[in-house]
């Protein structure tokens, strides 16, 4: 035999083992580059929303994190709020951008301009590795993205002459005028307004380890009041009261005990309960129609709470830009189409980058895509 018919056998002999291995790969899977993102000329200008002759100058603040993700998301929430607003220029938005995120501080503010080409707005950009050591892993990855967290530090982030502010995540959307939200009073020198859910098994969001401590299990018993669940995708804070508090440092103290003797499954949550439980100025419900995602497992269908509504918010799982594009959409997600300002809706997103194919794979690369897979 001679030479290159043995290396022709050798070969094969290789491809068969290959073959008769239930070998993992990572079938069809798109990383973005530089000139990814089409969707960020997908985008219609919002109508021009302005003041009536009754507004003052008093600025009202609001804070949101916005990454390309879930960017549609934070469309919708802003054209929501000015659009139920009656002194629609009076909002300032203030926009906590990822430091790595695919889509770059600098196009996010693009897009936000042509889009919003009135809006009064600054971008920040959030330093994920301010934060990135102290997070824990979560029951669902997405709690585990750094930007979550960037709620804990917008005493440093926001500019100091902002003291007061009220945070919105960007799965919300408003049917009613934020100036009301804005308006309500924090007493006895609370730092947080948020809806208190006091029906809720408090217990269930803290691991045995926290409750069979007896130091930690004691944190909330110096308390006036029961503590009570909260939300943390709507609040009002009192950023002067936050800082010289040190509030940031607080959650991060309850972030590193999680990270030595786990306390809790949650991702941000549990800190701020920890910090805040029982310590928030109870703001209505219908400021917080919560959890029409469903659950952070499945993300099914969800109704809406008993009682009037001026703030729906899809926390959980299911996300209403993606079940509509996916043709899978539940009953009240098409109370959130109608402020999406995406053009091509129903193009929907890439393959997920937890996608996981069973094959032997032959890799190449082309415009950014991973392809080749021989799937088993």
């Amino acid at each position: 035999m001679d030479y290159y018919s043995q290396k022709l056998n050798q070969s094969i002999v290789v491809l068969l083992l290959f073959l008769s291995f239930p070998l993992i790969c990572f079938g069809i899977r798109y990383f973005p580059s530089n000139d990814h993102p089409d969707i960020l000329s997908e985008f219609t200008e919002a109508p021009d929303y302005r003041n009536g002759i009754h507004c003052s100058r008093d600025l009202i603040h609001v804070a949101m994190t916005i990454d390309l993700e879930y960017l549609r998301g934070s469309i919708a929430a802003v054209h929501s709020t000015l659009r139920h607003a009656s002194c629609p220029e009076n909002i300032f938005f203030h926009f906590i951008a990822a430091e790595f995120d695919p889509a770059s501080p600098r196009e996010l503010t693009r897009l936000v301009r042509s889009t919003f080409p009135s809006l009064n707005f600054k971008m920040y950009i959030f330093r994920e590795d301010t934060v990135i050591n102290l997070i824990s892993s979560s029951i669902r990855i997405a709690l585990e993205n750094p930007l979550n967290y960037a709620r804990n530090y917008l005493g440093d982030i926001l500019d100091p002459f902002v003291t007061r502010v009220i945070y919105l995540d960007s799965d919300v959307i408003l049917v009613d005028d934020i100036n009301k939200l804005w308006n309500i009073t924090l007493k006895d020198n609370r730092v947080i307004g948020a809806p208190e859910y006091c029906h809720t098994n408090f217990t269930n969001y803290f691991t045995d380890s926290f409750w069979s401590d007896p130091v930690m299990s004691r944190v909330f018993g110096s308390r006036t009041k029961k503590p009570c669940y909260f939300n943390t995708g709507v609040m009002v804070m009192d950023m002067k009261k936050w800082r010289s508090g040190n509030y940031r440092k607080r959650i991060e103290n309850w972030m590193e005990v999680q990270k030595k003797k786990r306390i809790y499954e949650l991702g941000s949550l549990p800190p701020f309960l920890l910090v805040f439980g029982g310590n928030i100025e109870p703001v209505d419900h219908r400021w917080n129609q919560h959890g029409l995602g469903g659950d952070n497992v499945k993300g099914s269908c969800r109704n809406l709470h008993a009682g009037p509504a001026s703030l729906l918010h899809w926390s959980g799982k299911g996300k209403p830009w993606v079940r509509l594009d996916e043709k899978r959409s539940c009953p009240l997600d098409r109370l959130w189409e109608p402020y999406d300002l995406f053009r091509r809706r129903g193009w929907g997103y890439q393959q997920p980058l937890d996608a996981v194919y069973r094959g032997f794979c032959l890799v190449g690369w082309m415009d950014g895509w991973v392809f080749g897979c021989i799937l088993q």
